[in-house]
């Protein structure tokens, strides 16, 4: 099926299962500890054995001297795995890490070995007595240092112009009544997501299937197939549960890879996951960004000049970290410019983490926008209001398809109490406490893509749905049965959802907040192909046929689905694709954060006391689980905010704080109760479903409103994340 005309009214419009606050399906499953993870599934291979992965333990060097004897010959040990025994190996398409040093060392625990036993315990005992030598080399690994040497890169991260220019932003900028020119920085960020990465592989032949931890089936099929140098359709991935990604299990990582090259030398299936502490080092993770914002307005508020320039690091050939990406699209201003810059830094390659671009461009442009509206006398809600606009600020002639922006800010500001606040810092005391309030706007790209579906209905009246669609804690298997159940007007109940195959049709999976609205784009179109096969059976007016009830309507006669599939199962399979409305159309997500925090005046403590997210994503098609995936991008954003950062040791190269006890993330004593509510709206030019992502929106804008949060309660602005008390406690207002 082919949308590239704006959607009119069709079956999901009834709204009598999409759109109700449904709960997951796989909810009893989770809390009773039955959903089966990647290093779970018991009995899919026999034989199995374990894989346990050393790390290098330099930054930048070579491999001068490997000796696995010892460990070889240590019990339980079936092989060592190495560049010597592993083949050649290629790289993906979108990660550029090597997953295995040969002999060249890329990153501080880099692979360099993959011991593998019988036992878990064998292969992890074994692994200390392998000995390896290096020679090392300089290494580069402060942004800061690295600024000179930082040229603009010829594509940005997710494809896009990475330097931008409208009108003659200099002369501009310096016309300019008021200005603003501050740096803001946001250090590296590790996803830390629970369940670490793990795979099961298992070789038939030249066919390998791997029980894993991924994100989005279609790359993994993809950058496997590359790496091992075989063809992709060679590849089946199964990842029916994903105990959390954010990103970091968009496609191939280490533990995939090893796994299946461990299981080819030993010709039995290995099972391995990353242990916990090499985690950080070895994948990927939201990279360091040095961020300088200039604003130039009128004397009433109006942006004359928007300047945003961004440098981030990566491995060399890896991407950019799209900053700019919100600043491009969010506030009218008729001169801009934007420009990203790219250093080679010998850290673990940066790459994609909820919201990229987004949500660390954010965290300065929406402190920068509080700086102004300071500066001005404006309330900051009343100065992002009147700098809205209703096209594409780089493209006049390109309109929104839908922006309820202001609608958001207004409807926050109204349900969180906005006009008490004291526009002056420092105003408001709670005993001790300095209490002050903050927000800041929130956007998310709202992109889709291509995704099929298979429908089956069986002669039980049930609707099988399959797609190689992802379930990452957001409820993908909810959404897939209540999009079919609409379609096809049986209760969700009559609905059974297989996801996480790479034999199902094919979607983008989840990632870049794209997986909902792709996957029920295919889901209709699956369920549409359906009810016109169903129709033409009966010799019923396919357009004019009601599937209700678990019937098919037509003319005064029906008839119950069970009937219909008497004879046999009816199987179709179909996809969505995509025209050019988002050529057309400008299109995106919007929100406003809202946040109260409290900030002890003489220990510097702070304390998150409320927080208030208002979303616009178009149709919200579960308000249940969308809910649940906002207040967790709202506490993510607090961990952004006020604790999260990857420390490096600049003389050799590495995270320190590679673990959970070191990275510190919130936990429940550090969240109040989070309120997130829905701006009602539909976006036809989005897909049929008229739905938008909203995970990555929740998370966008956060941190800033709590940044300009604390500034309200001290007088202290911090420009660099994440906001810890040694920062401002010098600085903090004497009080008696």
């Amino acid at each position: 099926m082919k949308f590239d005309t704006l959607a009119g009214r069709n079956p999901v419009d009834r709204l009598s299962v999409v759109g109700q606050p449904h709960d997951r399906f796989e909810a009893k499953l989770k809390t009773t500890g039955t959903a089966t993870y990647a290093y779970e599934y018991h009995g899919v291979a026999p034989n199995i054995c374990y894989g346990y992965i050393l790390g290098a333990g330099v930054s930048k060097g070579r491999i001068t001297a490997i000796d696995t004897r010892q460990a070889e010959a240590a019990p339980g040990v079936l092989t060592v795995v190495t560049y010597r025994n592993a083949g050649p190996l290629g790289v993906g398409k979108f990660y550029v890490q090597r997953m295995l040093a040969s002999p060249d060392v890329d990153h501080y625990h880099q692979p360099v070995a993959v011991v593998v036993a019988e036992t878990f315990e064998q292969a992890r005992a074994a692994a200390s007595l392998v000995r390896i030598d290096y020679a090392r080399r300089a290494g580069r690994f402060d942004l800061g240092a690295q600024l000179a040497r930082a040229p603009v890169p010829q594509q940005a991260a997710f494809g896009g112009p990475t330097e931008t220019h409208v009108g003659d932003f200099e002369q501009a900028y310096s016309d300019a009544e008021f200005t603003v020119d501050e740096t803001y920085t946001v250090p590296d960020q590790a996803h830390a997501m629970m369940e670490p990465h793990a795979t099961i592989a298992a070789w038939d032949g030249d066919h390998v299937t791997c029980w894993t931890a991924i994100q989005q089936m279609n790359w993994g099929t993809r950058d496997l197939g590359l790496i091992l140098g075989i063809p992709r359709e060679n590849v089946r991935l199964i990842s029916n549960f994903i105990g959390g990604g954010f990103g970091g299990k968009g496609t191939v990582q280490s533990d995939l890879v090893l796994a299946a090259i461990a299981a080819k030398v030993v010709r039995r299936p290995v099972k391995l996951a990353l242990q916990r502490p090499i985690m950080f080092n070895n994948t990927i993770h939201r990279p360091k960004t040095i961020q300088r914002i200039r604003l130039g307005a009128t004397r009433d508020g109006k942006l004359t000049a928007v300047g945003h320039e961004s440098w981030s690091g990566n491995l060399a050939g890896g991407r950019t970290e799209p900053t700019t990406l919100s600043t491009r699209m969010l506030y009218a201003g008729a001169n801009r410019m934007t420009r990203v810059r790219l250093a080679t830094l010998d850290l673990a390659e940066g790459n994609a983490m909820r919201a990229p671009g987004e949500a660390p461009g954010l965290m300065a442009l929406e402190i920068a926008m509080d700086e102004m509206a300071e500066k001005l006398g404006m309330d900051p809600v009343e100065f992002r209001i009147l700098n809205d606009t209703k096209v594409d600020p780089e493209n006049p002639d390109r309109p929104f398809s839908s922006r309820p922006f202001v609608e958001c800010l207004r409807t926050g500001a109204d349900r969180f109490g906005w006009n008490a606040r004291k526009a002056k810092p420092g105003q408001v005391r709670d005993g001790h406490w300095l209490v002050g309030l903050g927000m800041a706007s929130a956007i998310r790209g709202a992109p889709i893509a291509r995704a099929g579906a298979r429908v089956r209905l069986d002669r039980s009246g049930v609707l099988t749905v399959e797609t190689d669609m992802t379930d990452i804690g957001t409820g993908s298997y909810t959404i897939v049965q209540q999009t079919a159940a609409e379609m096809m007007g049986v209760p969700i109940e009559r609905v059974v959802a297989r996801l996480g195959d790479s034999r199902f049709p094919e979607t983008p999976g989840s990632g870049g907040q794209q997986g909902a609205a792709s996957v029920t784009a295919g889901v209709y179109a699956a369920c549409m192909k359906l009810r016109q096969v169903v129709a033409q059976r009966l010799g019923f007016d396919a357009a004019e046929a009601e599937f209700i009830a678990g019937e098919v309507r037509f003319g005064g006669r029906s008839m119950s689905l069970t009937d219909v599939a008497a004879d046999g199962d009816i199987v179709v399979e179909d996809s969505m694709e995509f025209g050019g409305l988002s050529r057309q159309f400008a299109i995106q997500t919007f929100g406003a954060h809202f946040a109260e925090v409290a900030v002890n005046a003489f220990t510097g403590e702070i304390r998150v006391r409320r927080m208030l997210a208002v979303c616009a994503a178009g149709r919200i098609l579960n308000t249940k689980t969308a809910r649940s995936q906002v207040i967790g991008g709202m506490t993510m954003g607090v961990g952004a905010a006020l604790m999260e950062e990857m420390s490096i040791d600049k003389r050799l190269g590495f995270f320190v704080n590679h673990d959970l006890a070191g990275y510190e993330v919130p936990v429940h004593a550090d969240i109040p109760h989070l309120d997130a509510v829905f701006i009602d709206e539909v976006d036809p030019a989005i897909s049929p479903v008229k739905a938008k992502g909203v995970g990555e929106l929740g998370l966008t804008g956060v941190a800033p409103a709590i940044a300009n949060a604390v500034y309200n309660a001290t007088g202290v602005r911090v420009r660099q994340y994440p906001i810890t008390l040694d920062k401002f406690l010098d600085r903090l207002p004497v009080v008696t």
